[in-house]
C-alpha cells in the first residue's frame, strides 16, 4: 500500500466517511466532518499511522488533503505527488 493510500484511509478512519469517499480534494471545513475536534483527531491518527511528530506550524498549515502529502514528504515519506 503506498503512502497515499494508506493516508487516505486515515482521512476516511479520522474523519469517519465511507470506505470509498474520495479524499484527495478534501479541504479543512470543506465538509461538515473536518471541523477543530477531528483536525486534531486526523493529526493524531497521521502521528500513528507514519510514526512522525507534527509541530504546531504544520498542523495549523495543514489545510487539505494535498497539504497532508506535502507533510509527510516534508518528514521523508513519500513523494506529495496528489
Amino acid at each position: 500500500m503506498s503512502h497515499l493510500d494508506r493516508l487516505r484511509a486515515v482521512f476516511r478512519t479520522a474523519l469517519n466517511l465511507s470506505a470509498d469517499a474520495h479524499v484527495d480534494r478534501l479541504e479543512y471545513r470543506g465538509i461538515p466532518q473536518w471541523d477543530s475536534l477531528a483536525h486534531m483527531a486526523l493529526i493524531a491518527a497521521m502521528e500513528d499511522e507514519f510514526s512522525i511528530m507534527i509541530d504546531t506550524d504544520d498542523m495549523i498549515d495543514m489545510s487539505s488533503f494535498a497539504k497532508a502529502g506535502e507533510l509527510l514528504e516534508k518528514h521523508g515519506i513519500g513523494a506529495a505527488a496528489v
